[in-house]
């Protein structure tokens, strides 16, 4: 659950009482939460004691109770986990009577220790799915890390939040750049992570000091998202400003000089405008020689209360990170090189990678009335990397990798609009939760290529020949001089890099949407939806520094004719049945596409279109002990029956050489399981865990044929093939499995006194390449099988009044693994480490 604004003030002791307003309402209790000053109390829980319903207050301090049966009942007003008041309400003719509730704030109540407890979402709205139903009306699986979970494992990155959901797993860290995250078989790519509703870049590595919770809605949502891949999409909910004066202070140290100092400030500048200020600056070391990073984040915030029905909230934050880029310790002949010590640096000692990144967002909220609501989002992200470094690590069998420099910058800007209309209305008998939206995005990008001194050689045709800065004997760089023939040990100078061009790519892409939530009886209810996006890459600009001149970079087919801006469009339905049996139990079946825009052209010569995937999903959502524990568990298959190929054959029976003529023809599937468990059993005692289980294959290539050309009036007779089918792909993990456990004394002389453990499995899964049929033919392998591994961490803390410490360590059983980008950035995962949080709360 969110951290509760009540809960809060009642810990710092800052209000007198809360008020619970309850409206005469037919179909059951209709209220509204409100603190003594009035501002609504969002993410309270209130629960029917009788019926052991529950449900969240949203961001107005609304909640309700449909279709009650006449009788008495009692309401719990809860926060953190503690009763705060609770009343007899009483339903006559199926409504009930208005009443007024108020807590005192008595000192039992003011020395509540701080823990939300980890939460069933089941019955709260998600922001990640925008129509303002709640999980449990889903048909798909919803996973929320909430603010309790980044606490307590005191996350730092967003890769450190996503080990607690299943089904999501880091499949590489190329050079420390950037993380890759793969989920049901599919990258999440640079489409799938968005902040506040907001496409947003993992580049640089997401802070975590900001985040409120993460969301991840799990498998296809183009239909709310547009051209995103089918594994999950990810919203980062980043802290609000509140109308009460707040903050806390922290800092956090760890192994390797890992500093972390965090001030977080929040209050009202008036009785319509709050403010929260969020800043942080990190400095560390690292257990790889050579490396380290600096980092400085600042968050500031406005919420304006126009009236009480209008409201608007200015974000904005600035990420500066600074670190080394390290690509590990390589590969030796195609292979992992196993006999180099983890701490290796391969890279230059002078390589750098800056990245500077800029959020802004206006986030508008209008209720019209009590069934319709208006959202509108307007944001913009800046995005800048400058590096310069070598960059692959590819030994050959003797030890002795060439060292090639990669100097690039480039810089990207993104705008996105958005429109999301939710209403409630009844045709009879059945209700109605319509969401109806519009979204777009636009972006720029601008990528620099440098001509590197002393380094770079290229041909007439501008092509590159040579990039090699030196050699470095891998098994022990200080030993290179004495492994190479010219005698030559490593070289340490920067080589001067010049301009040499600068590409600009726009894309501009739009959506509309409907979405309509049937609820046909109290027990079974109907999601249908349909959008429709369009998305049109015109060509990009070439300017050349040298002669000062610009020239489109035009899409030509192999006669070097035109073939116009690229443009994708496509239609997205999903369709969901939702059965609950009991009030604490909801079965669902569903179907929905995604679509994947393709390069190349077919055999007219027209751009490819977009492959359509399939997504079928069934699960189930339980609450047990009135949802103080949730098990939900899901089951899917995705289907490419639409995976594009190189055309092996034209229609006229001639041979087709030309790789960038593609047909429909091939197929991928990928079948999964994923479970989830949370709750918060006991006063104090929290857990969390998950398993999954994912297989991404292809499931239909192209076979191993003889392509005959004609090259200069001679012929030429090449073999080319589909990738091996039945294996599975790069890059996806087989089974992922978390567990979380903490506890919190409650009472007595220790209360307060906090431990956990936690501990994360990663599966077997493949690096390098995927084989083609004819690799295996030839008795070629190109893949990389990268064992299972397991760390655990564990934690123990207290908190006395406003203070709170936390020390953890991390990978007590000390494993050794690695995340694998290919065969070239092979990053060893951190040995055995420690990091404390000294909190002071104001």
């Amino acid at each position: 659950m969110k951290k509760s604004f009540l809960g809060l003030v009642l810990s710092l002791g800052l209000v007198g009482g809360v008020q619970l307003e309850g409206v005469a309402q037919h179909h059951g209790i209709h209220g509204k939460l409100k603190s003594k000053s009035g501002a609504p109390i969002e993410a309270a829980t209130v629960t029917v004691k009788e019926l052991g319903t529950s449900t969240a207050t949203d961001r107005n301090g609304s909640f309700s109770f449909s279709t009650l049966p006449d009788g008495t009942y009692t309401i719990i007003v809860k926060s953190l986990g503690n009763v705060i008041d609770e009343e007899k309400i009483k339903v006559v003719n199926g409504s009930s009577q208005p009443i007024n509730l108020v807590g005192e704030s008595r000192d039992s109540k003011l020395d509540v220790v701080d823990v939300r407890g980890y939460n069933s979402h089941n019955n709260q709205t998600v922001n990640v799915g925008k129509a303002g139903i709640i999980d449990k009306d889903l048909p798909q699986s919803v996973q929320i890390i909430n603010e309790q979970v980044i606490r307590d494992q005191q996350v730092n990155r967003l890769s450190d939040a996503l080990k607690n959901a299943n089904g999501i797993a880091m499949g590489a860290n190329r050079g420390g750049v950037n993380e890759n995250f793969y989920a049901r078989g599919y990258s999440l790519g640079a489409n799938n992570i968005f902040k506040n509703g907001a496409r947003t870049n993992n580049g640089g590595s997401i802070e975590a000091s900001t985040l409120e919770s993460v969301e991840i809605l799990k498998g296809s949502a183009a239909l709310l998202y547009g051209g995103v891949t089918g594994g999950a999409v990810v919203n980062l909910v980043t802290k609000k400003p509140k109308f009460e004066y707040g903050g806390e202070a922290s800092f956090r140290v760890g192994s390797y000089d890992f500093y972390k100092p965090t001030v977080d400030v929040y209050g009202p500048i008036s009785d319509k405008v709050a403010f929260r200020v969020i800043s942080t600056y990190e400095k560390s070391g690292s257990f790889r020689d050579h490396v380290d990073s600096k980092r400085l984040y600042v968050n500031p915030s406005i919420l304006y209360k126009i009236n009480d029905r209008t409201d608007i909230n200015f974000m904005f934050d600035y990420l500066k990170s600074d670190y080394t880029p390290d690509f590990g310790i390589g590969s030796v002949d195609g292979k992992l090189n196993q006999d180099v010590g983890r701490n290796t640096f391969m890279n230059t000692l002078w390589a750098y990678n800056k990245t500077n990144t800029t959020n802004g967002q206006i986030n508008l909220n209008h209720q019209f009335n009590d069934n319709w609501k208006l959202n509108a989002i307007a944001s913009y992200q800046s995005y800048g990397r400058d590096y310069y470094g070598s960059d692959r690590v590819q030994a050959n069998a003797q030890g002795i990798a060439p060292r090639n420099l990669t100097r690039s910058k480039s810089d990207e800007l993104t705008f996105n609009q958005q429109l999301n209309l939710t209403g409630t209305v009844k045709t009879g008998a059945i209700k109605h939760k319509i969401l109806i939206g519009a979204d777009a995005d636009q972006s720029n990008t601008k990528a620099y290529a440098y001509f590197i001194d002393g380094i770079n050689y290229y041909d007439k045709q501008g092509a590159l020949k040579v990039n090699v800065y030196d050699s470095i004997y891998v098994f022990n760089p200080s030993e290179t001089a004495a492994h190479l023939p010219s005698g030559k040990g490593l070289r340490t100078d920067m080589p001067g890099a010049e301009y040499l061009t600068r590409t600009t790519t726009n894309i501009y892409r739009y959506g509309v949407f409907f979405q309509d939530l049937i609820e046909v009886s109290e027990k079974f209810k109907v999601l249908a939806g349909l959008r429709y996006t369009y998305q049109r890459t015109p060509y990009a600009d070439k300017y050349t520094y040298a002669t000062g001149e610009t020239e489109e970079v035009k899409n030509l087919d192999a006669n070097k004719n035109e073939l116009g801006a690229k443009v994708d469009q496509a239609w997205s339905p999903k369709f969901g049945l939702i059965y609950q049996p009991i009030k604490s139990s909801s079965v669902y079946v569903t179907y929905a596409n995604n679509f994947t825009s393709n390069a190349g052209y077919d055999v007219d010569y027209k751009p490819m279109g977009p492959s359509t995937i399939d997504q079928y999903e069934a699960g189930v959502k339980n609450d047990f002990f009135n949802g103080r524990l949730t098990l939900n568990a899901s089951v899917y298959r995705i289907n490419n029956n639409r995976f594009a190929q190189q055309l092996l054959v034209k229609p006229d029976g001639t041979d087709n050489g030309d790789t960038n003529m593609k047909e429909f023809s091939g197929k991928t599937s990928s079948d999964g399981v994923e479970i989830d468990v949370t709750g918060s059993i006991l006063p104090g005692l929290d857990i969390l865990a998950g398993y999954s289980y994912n297989y991404m294959r292809y499931t239909e290539t192209s076979p191993i044929t003889k392509i005959t050309t004609v090259v200069n009036g001679s012929s030429k007779v090449t073999e080319v093939s589909g990738n091996e089918e039945d294996v599975r792909l790069v890059g996806t993990t087989a089974h992922t499995a978390n567990g979380t456990i903490f506890y919190t004394l409650q009472n007595g002389g220790a209360k307060g006194l906090k431990f956990g453990v936690s501990a994360f499995y990663t599966g077997r899964r493949n690096a390098g390449w995927n084989n083609t049929k004819i690799n295996v033919r030839d008795g070629v392998d190109r893949l990389i099988t990268v064992s299972p591994f397991t760390t655990v961490d564990i934690s123990a803390g207290y908190t006395y009044k406003k203070w709170s410490i936390l020390a953890k360590m991390s990978n007590v059983n000390n494993a050794f693994n690695y995340y694998i980008h290919e065969n070239y950035s092979v990053n060893p995962i951190p040995p055995r480490s420690f990091m404390t949080t000294l909190t002071y709360k104001f």
